[in-house]
């Protein structure tokens, strides 16, 4: 099992380090470039002139929240978890990281069991089931065309959040 949250943890050190941390079976630079190529980091890696060997800087420091998000997701495929936690994974991005976020997050679950806490529809759409839960409980079950089409709890917050969108 492997957790991508929302503040992703990196430490001072490597991409390369970073990547592998907490996978503890020897791993070959290609396979990393690999779990950063479904992470959809392996672009701006590749930018670096050291490219895995460059240093990220104290917690992160010199990635945007998008490139840590997806130096994390990296981490998780390494790890090649049967089951990925994402928990609010992409709440604190922009429109264009989230883009690029979920779609490695999309990528990575292909085979595996995804459990993703969220707020933001665009995270949970694809899912196969939704639960919506409100004060603890379960009110509502089921994929987005089913509940949205109950016209209950999630099909207000969807109207909710088209509304927000509009009026930016």
């Amino acid at each position: 099992m492997s957790l991508v949250s929302q503040e992703p943890s990196l430490f001072h050190g490597t991409i390369k380090e970073n990547v592998l941390y907490g996978v503890f079976e020897a791993k070959t630079d290609e396979e990393i470039m690999d779990a950063l190529e479904q992470a959809n980091a392996k672009k701006f890696v590749m930018k670096f002139d050291d490219s895995i060997n460059h240093q990220v800087g104290d917690r992160g420091s010199i990635l945007s929240g998008g490139q840590r998000q997806r130096i994390a997701i990296a981490r998780a495929v390494m790890k090649n978890p049967k089951i990925l936690i994402t928990d609010e994974a992409t709440s604190a991005l922009d429109s264009e990281s989230e883009k690029k976020v979920q779609s490695a997050l999309d990528k990575v679950l292909i085979g595996r069991t995804g459990i993703a806490v969220a707020h933001r529809l665009s995270t949970v759409i694809n899912c196969d089931v939704i639960f919506v839960i409100d004060s603890g409980k379960i009110v509502e079950q089921g994929t987005h065309t089913e509940l949205v089409t109950k016209g209950g709890a999630y099909y207000n917050l969807v109207k909710h959040q088209l509304s927000k969108s509009e009026t930016k």
